[in-house]
């Protein structure tokens, strides 16, 4: 708002949700009649080992889906952490790329820099940010979701 664009967000995440969680939940997401979506997930598939092939079905459903509603996406994403191997981790990360390339949306490379695995900006759990942790993602993510307002300012002309 401060800077001139009349957007109204809505955080429609569910703290603890998988890929499939937001799967399911995609049509009641979808009666607030977004024009961009900020897609953060998989995060939690991860977490729990889930095969990242069915993490990217997921995210790819949803991203289709948006797309078909003409809603602009943002995809957020993520890393897992290094216990889980090298295969693991570099499938998991490399998933957002494909997907993003393969769909042409934009892409936010890793929607924690600079917060994920730093204490100082995280709660006890070491997972979830702070409030200082999120005003630090709210300005990385900035400028993507200033990109996703130019695209949506230029196709309502």
């Amino acid at each position: 708002a401060e800077d001139g664009y009349a957007y109204n967000v809505i955080n429609a995440g569910v703290s603890g949700e998988t890929s499939s969680g937001a799967r399911s939940r995609l049509k009641w997401a979808l009666t607030s009649k977004p024009d961009i979506v900020i897609l953060v997930t998989g995060a939690n598939d991860g977490v729990r080992g889930i095969a990242p092939d069915l993490i990217k079905s997921n995210i790819e459903a949803i991203v289709e889906m948006l797309k078909q509603n003409e809603i602009i996406v943002v995809l957020g994403g993520m890393q897992m952490f290094q216990n889980l191997g090298p295969k693991y981790t570099t499938a998991f990360s490399n998933m957002y790329s494909q997907i993003a390339q393969s769909h042409d949306i934009i892409l936010i490379p890793f929607f924690l820099a600079g917060v994920g695995a730093n204490p100082r900006l995280n709660q006890a759990d070491g997972i979830h940010p702070t409030a200082e942790g999120y005003r630090i993602i709210v300005e990385n993510i900035y400028p993507y979701v200033i990109k996703a307002i130019q695209i949506h300012k230029d196709r309502s002309k």
